[in-house]
């Protein structure tokens, strides 16, 4: 049985520990499941001929010269998939260095589709100098490498890469459809406009706040931790009138600009009303490369209202947003360990992961951890993806921290928070007798492979534990209600209004222990990309003495003889000793992570 497999198994158990009656809880639930299922068969048989030439929806393709230049057509769609009818098109394509990103209206929470699987949907892909009357004949298909939910209105689906005599006007069609296609009438196949966007020039993402939409840009030379003047730029708003037949522009004044986030003023006429309508933004030459002329960028932004999950009479004290690629084994300690430390609220944004890190998510959060997944397709974005986070949490939580799921908090013998809920603690007493404090920054100490060659089985607070001798950077926690309206972030680093001031936390007080160089089987995903958007990747032959890259191991990913013992200068146990002696049970011997892998393999046994 599968990893995937067994935590669908688990999610089914949910926590019962008594098996039988959990065999009587799933026959009295099926039998529910069959009723139902049978009165929905017999409702419907009156109302819709069950078979696929019998229903046909429609797509209706939208139109949108100012921002997309959409073509305006409808197309019909008369293959079903798994016997449920899609109302799905192609909004829009964007080209990354490494696949085309298709943005799909209707959500995949909708439907039954298989992430892993691309959604049962292949890539269609036309040779550039075909005409599209000879495409139903020319034409090569691949399979989708990922589907999944994006927005309020959309799913995302990925395609490899055309070949170099390929269009990058990728279409979409469902794998059951083996015939030809035709232009006309679909055939399955997915339509909508021919628009191909590059992702280094485009306005990829926008969201309400207040009475202003932040918006996310990719294309304008702004200088990175620089607050930019504004007054060049503009923010474009475009909807349909659907009670006048005709479109609608309003253009308004930008109000601050950092690095990629645009902040307007939203029109007047769209105050409470501004959800789905699409958003890009002008500028002038100066800060646009490629251009002498003032410009409108092309767009795929809709704008989104950021809802609270639950709504709570009080804000959580302490809440934590990250950024993750393919960290499926890491999150559960990262989670697990600062809960205890008192964190309550977690928003985890996921940056095209591929290795199961949705399952890992909702388990957890099935578990009580209070955890949210966030699709965040945009590559190389970390700063504008912490920046859309501090949006997301502000209305919930009174401080955020900012940290990626390799970073822990560790407070020493010495510091006076110690124990369960000892992070929580600290911040508590700031909020209440010290007004003035909205950032608190700590220290971090880098850890090495400590002599490992294989994973530590009981997660990398108890198996890493040589570290350089002297901390790097510090990493923060803030304030929501004091950053700084441009939320311009650098490194965890956030701005904050004036009138505040942050805090270093001493060494004795509070630390973060950094496992950032762990065994090479780990290590060597970070020469795929880097998250953060001024930051070399670690292929690249830029600033290789700088503290963002490994000293001495240069642009490959090959693993130099002596990786185990390399950034061993200080041999330190405390976290693992804090570990070891607070959360290992008693009558097992297992840390909480590791229980949890007990309970699987118990799974895959039965």
């Amino acid at each position: 049985m599968s990893i995937s497999d067994q935590r669908r198994k688990r999610k089914r158990i949910g926590k019962f520990s008594d098996w039988s009656l959990l065999a009587q809880f799933f026959s009295v639930r099926s039998l529910i499941l069959c009723f139902s299922f049978l009165s929905f068969l017999c409702f419907i048989s009156t109302t819709i001929p069950l078979n696929s030439s019998g229903f046909h929806p429609v797509l209706v393709v939208s139109s949108l010269p100012l921002l997309s230049s959409w073509s305006s057509r409808t197309v019909e769609l008369d293959e079903d998939f798994g016997g449920v009818f899609l109302p799905l098109e192609i909004e829009n394509r964007v080209v990354f260095p490494d696949y085309v990103l298709l943005l799909v209206s209707g959500r995949r929470d909708d439907v039954i589709v298989e992430k892993s699987a691309g959604g049962g949907l292949e890539c269609v892909y036309y040779a550039k100098t075909v005409n599209r009357e000879k495409r139903n004949a020319e034409f090569s298909v691949q399979k989708a490498l990922y589907f999944d939910e994006y927005d309020e209105f959309r799913s995302i689906a990925r395609c490899p890469l055309p070949s170099v005599n390929e269009s990058a006007e990728v279409k979409l069609r469902w794998a059951s459809q083996k015939t030809g296609i035709s232009r006309e009438n679909g055939n399955g196949l997915l339509l909508g406009n021919a628009t191909v966007n590059s992702w280094d020039n485009v306005v990829y993402s926008a969201t309400l706040d207040g009475n202003s939409v932040v918006v996310f840009v990719k294309g304008l030379s702004f200088r990175p931790d620089r607050v930019s003047d504004p007054s060049p730029l503009t923010c474009h708003f475009e909807w349909e009138d659907r009670g006048r037949n005709e479109k609608s522009v309003i253009v308004t004044k930008a109000i601050t600009a950092a690095q990629e986030v645009v902040r307007c003023s939203l029109p007047e006429s769209r105050h409470g009303s501004a959800e789905g309508i699409r958003v890009t933004i002008g500028a002038a030459h100066s800060f646009h490369p490629r251009s002498h002329n003032p410009v409108v960028l092309p767009s795929v932004a809709r704008i989104s209202k950021l809802r609270r999950r639950k709504r709570t009479e009080k804000k959580y004290e302490l809440c934590v947003c990250t950024m993750v690629w393919n960290q499926a084994s890491a999150v559960r300690e990262w989670v697990m360990y600062h809960a205890w430390l008192g964190v309550e609220r977690w928003f985890i944004y996921d940056n095209n992961s591929d290795d199961g890190s949705d399952e890992v998510i909702s388990e957890l959060d099935l578990e009580n951890y209070n955890i949210s997944r966030h699709v965040w397709p945009w590559i190389k974005t970390q700063e504008a993806g912490f920046s859309h986070c501090a949006l997301r949490a502000k209305e919930e939580c009174k401080w955020i921290s900012f940290m990626d799921v390799d970073e822990y908090f560790y407070f020493p013998h010495s510091s006076p928070y110690t124990g369960r809920n000892s992070l929580q603690g600290l911040l508590s007493k700031f909020s209440s007798s010290s007004r003035s404090i909205a950032e608190i920054r700590t220290s971090c100490h880098s850890f090495g492979p400590s002599g490992l060659s294989s994973l530590p089985a009981k997660g990398v607070t108890v198996g890493y534990t040589c570290r350089l001798l002297s901390p790097e950077r510090h990493k923060s926690i803030v304030r929501s209600d004091a950053l700084d309206p441009t939320l311009l972030n650098v490194v965890h680093h956030f701005h904050i209004k004036k009138g505040y001031r942050y805090l270093n936390l001493p060494e004795n007080i509070a630390l973060i222990n950094h496992y950032k160089y762990q065994v090479w089987e780990v290590f060597r995903l970070k020469f795929h990309r880097r998250v953060a958007t001024y930051v070399a990747d670690w292929q690249e032959n830029q600033n290789e003495g700088s503290r963002d890259r490994a000293p001495g191991l240069g642009t490959e990913a090959i693993e130099p003889p002596d990786w185990p013992h390399k950034f061993c200068e200080v041999w330190d146990t405390r976290l693992r000793d804090l570990v070891m002696a607070n959360l290992t049970d008693h009558s097992t011997g297992l840390l909480p992570w590791e229980m949890q892998q007990s309970f699987l393999t118990q799974v895959q046994k039965r």
